[in-house]
């Protein structure tokens, strides 16, 4: 996942002036034409881009943890925390996309969704007959 790439798509395709650009990262042209090639970037960069692009990056982050990261087996579900648990049984509108897509392509099976995704065979079969798939 190159964040760099999706942000120059994304200043491309907003048609931000390189001025504007600059103003608000407190930086220069060439500092932030060096960001598109970075794979990962720090938070605060990150949300400033977000804020400046009006796009949510971090999300990509997000979807990347539901669709990659599966249940795991035996987790000890009683190690209480402070922090929130990651609800991976919540299904973006972009993650269904992303299923559909590539069972449509062919790249793979309604199987291999269910089986690689952690997605219950139903709820597949109920996002395909609600969604028209």
């Amino acid at each position: 996942m190159n964040i760099g790439e999706l942000i120059k798509e994304t200043v491309a395709q907003n048609e931000v002036e390189i001025s504007r650009i600059c103003s608000f990262l407190k930086c220069f042209e060439e500092e932030f034409i060096s960001m598109y090639n970075e794979d990962n970037l720090d938070t605060n960069t990150l949300l400033r881009w977000s804020k400046l692009l009006e796009y949510d990056f971090f999300r990509i982050y997000s979807q990347h943890l539901i669709l990659y990261n599966p249940i795991k087996k035996g987790q000890n579900k009683n190690i209480e925390t402070q922090l929130s648990q990651f609800r991976k049984n919540i299904h973006m509108k972009e993650m269904k996309d992303h299923i559909h897509e590539k069972i449509n392509k062919g790249e793979i099976t309604h199987r291999a969704a269910i089986k690689d995704y952690g997605i219950p065979k139903t709820t597949l079969y109920a996002w395909m007959k609600k969604d028209n798939y």
